[in-house]
């Protein structure tokens, strides 16, 4: 773990790391372990900040092949303008690898323009898709992917066994974990997006690998 001009000793910073990882906030942080609030929410956001350019880089590296969801979710106050443009939430596009990873972008509004590029560029051709109706997936298959869509109206998967489950679990992990927050300003939303998303692939020992990507 190399932390530049860290003035925290090898064991606080270790310490630190921990409560982390245990997503204690950063007042439960200082408190706990006798360091200034406002030192803590610095090294929180170096944490946030390393996590978020990994994740990039991983999806950008690794992008995704076989199975895959794709959504769009919203979060924050109230959403006056529906999907499209206009609304007053902050819209986030999602990627999901069943059995796999999840890839988090925040994006100004549902269009087809945000959501497409992002789609081409990370979930390979040839693999299958599976969305809601929502019109931003239309002609999916001419981008050469197999494509399946479920009503959300009627639920998240059908008698066929059509779903995207796997996103809607993430974004159900995502707002649960954000409410602890009570509101967060727009200009840090993205950060503790990724590090929602990082949580939720890395879950199984996010120690390690934290400390593999300081």
């Amino acid at each position: 773990m190399q932390i530049k001009y860290s003035k925290l000793s090898p064991y606080k910073m270790k310490k630190l790391l921990r409560c982390f990882c245990e997503d204690l906030t950063a007042t439960q942080t200082a408190n706990l372990l006798q360091i200034n609030r406002n030192t803590v929410n610095r090294y929180y956001r170096v944490f946030r900040e390393k996590i978020a350019v990994y994740q990039e880089q991983l999806a950008q590296q690794q992008g995704f092949a076989g199975q895959i969801e794709l959504d769009e979710s919203y979060f924050g106050g109230k959403n006056k303008g529906g999907r499209g443009r206009g609304t007053a939430k902050t819209p986030a596009f999602g990627i999901f690898k069943r059995n796999g990873h999840v890839y988090t972008q925040v994006i100004k509004n549902a269009s087809s323009q945000q959501i497409r590029p992002i789609i081409k560029r990370l979930v390979k051709p040839g693999s299958t898709v599976f969305t809601d109706k929502w019109h931003a997936y239309d002609g999916l298959v001419l981008n050469g992917y197999e494509h399946f869509r479920i009503d959300k109206k009627e639920g998240y998967s059908n008698k066929k066994g059509t779903h995207i489950n796997g996103i809607e679990s993430f974004w159900s992990f995502a707002k649960r974990r954000l409410l602890r927050f009570n509101g967060i300003a727009p200009r840090h939303f993205y950060l503790h997006l990724k590090e929602c998303e990082f949580r939720f692939n890395e879950r199984d020992d996010l120690y390690a690998k934290l400390l593999s990507i300081l």
